[in-house]
């Protein structure tokens, strides 16, 4: 009796993980080497030294390639190949759990064996695909992998170009929940696939008693970059409390950590508006800051350092208005979803949206700001919750925004000057003058909108709110 042929695999198949990781690494290389363009079957071939026949066997997820050829194609893009990154095809078995249900999701998604071109849109959408039905309540930064972060072009862009630029400095400023930790988030994920070395420090973290003392910030700075870069500190042998800390701090970084590490390094100082607090010692420091990167225009080693500084400007309302973090680099401002952006994180909760009735009418609640567009969504698809009556609650006592509209109550009744100014617009039937200074502080706030020369409160939400509360507190008065 002729016994029936076995089927037999050999080889390694790319898990989702691995998959991820690579199609990240490649759409980093395009923005910075390919303008952005889609690398070519061909292109990528020459850049792996493999077959073309060996990537579309890769890209199918059902044909096993050797681990040598996978490290190859690896390492053209700066990765090692870690073990979440791909599954073993057991010789006489014909798939693997794991390997099936990657083929299950990407069956649909990554049938490139007939193309000569590599679609990374598709790739992007397997990621999705994996995550449509995980929505959580929107709180904090949008993670890496999650299908509900919304571009807003050519913002990314212009981070991810520039922090390629040997000594850079990017400065991004915004009010609170526009997106600034989500933007951070993928700038250091696409920094990371460049092969450079990251640090991503939060000045909340920072205890209070550095921030009235230079040489202990200096310190704690030096103490903390050099930890996140795998590195002994031994700041007691390099510190000379004689030639002063700025001095010391400086030679560490361009003597010690810097001239150490082999490729660039990013540098991020989340939440600086702490040192506004503290106008003596936030002069100095941004000094200094400055003072390193102009050594970036001579000096090799200072050219690795990447500096980011975030920033939201709430705590203006207690500042000079001529004291400025920065004044060099890229600045970055977010800005507001768009209609367009709004239907899009629509359809990415499952919301058909497509005429642009409902966006319109909640952007003309709450303009296009990130945060609060983001929990509406999430109420109305989550929570069983209508437009129409998110709308109603919001307008007669906040609704799902009152912890929003508290956070920016409580502001202004720190400023009586500024509450006072801010009852008179959101009453106003006609535009008033607001001298530059409390215009200044209320738009870093974000309780304004700038049209030309007028000055509007931000959203109808913040109109009819704190003109209710606004109002009754001065007729108390």
């Amino acid at each position: 009796m002729k016994q029936s042929k076995t089927h037999r695999k050999r080889g390694i198949l790319l898990t989702p993980a691995g998959l991820n990781r690579l199609q990240e690494a490649i759409m980093a290389v395009e923005r910075v080497e390919n303008h952005g363009d889609h690398l070519t079957l061909d292109e990528l071939s020459d850049r792996m030294n493999v077959s073309t026949k060996t990537l579309s066997r890769l890209w199918s997820l059902h044909t096993g390639v050797d681990q040598k050829t996978l490290k190859l194609c690896f390492s053209a893009f700066n990765l090692e190949l870690h073990e979440q990154d791909y599954t073993i095809l057991n010789e006489n078995e014909h798939d693997s759990s794991e390997t099936s249900q990657a083929l299950s999701l990407s069956s649909d998604t990554l049938d490139l064996r007939s193309s000569q071109s590599l679609s990374i849109d598709s790739f992007v959408k397997f990621g999705r695909e994996q995550l449509k039905n995980l929505w959580s309540y929107p709180d904090g930064p949008v993670p890496l992998d999650s299908p509900l972060y919304i571009e807003r072009p050519p913002i990314e862009e212009l981070v991810y170009q520039e922090i390629t630029q040997p000594g850079c400095v990017i400065r991004i400023r915004a009010a609170r929940q526009m997106g600034k930790s989500s933007l951070v988030l993928r700038l250091l994920a696409f920094a990371h696939k460049l092969g450079y070395r990251t640090v991503n420090l939060n000045c909340n973290q920072i205890d209070s008693d550095c921030l009235t003392d230079l040489n202990k910030l200096l310190r704690c700075l030096c103490w903390r970059v050099a930890t996140e870069l795998g590195m002994d500190p031994n700041l007691n042998d390099r510190w000379d409390e004689e030639v002063g800390c700025k001095l010391n701090s400086s030679f560490y970084f361009q003597n010690y950590l810097l001239k150490q590490s082999q490729s660039p390094v990013v540098l991020v100082f989340n939440e600086v508006d702490r040192f506004f607090e503290h106008p003596q010692i936030c002069d100095e420091f941004f000094a200094l800051l400055r003072s390193w990167c102009e050594e970036a225009r001579q000096n090799l080693n200072w050219q690795k350092l990447r500096l980011v500084v975030v920033y939201s400007t709430q705590e203006y309302v207690t500042l000079d208005i001529n004291r400025s973090p920065f004044n060099i680099g890229l600045p970055i401002r977010l800005v507001e979803f768009t209609h367009p952006q709004v239907k899009e994180l629509a359809k990415a909760y499952g919301l058909d949206w497509s005429t642009g009735k409902e966006s319109g009418s909640l952007i003309s609640l709450v303009g296009g700001h990130p945060a609060l567009i983001q929990l509406a969504l999430y109420y109305i698809r989550c929570q069983e919750m209508t437009l129409e009556e998110l709308i109603e609650e919001a307008q007669a006592n906040g609704g799902i925004y009152r912890y929003h509209l508290w956070r920016h109550w409580i502001k202004l009744q720190e400023n009586p000057e500024l509450a006072k100014t801010y009852a008179e617009l959101v009453t106003a039937k006609q535009a008033i003058y607001v001298n530059p200074i409390e215009t200044y502080k209320l738009e870093s706030l974000g309780l304004i909108r700038l049209e030309g020369d007028h000055i509007l409160p931000r959203c109808e939400l913040y109109r009819a709110y704190f003109e209710k509360q606004l109002v009754t507190a001065t007729t108390r008065i």
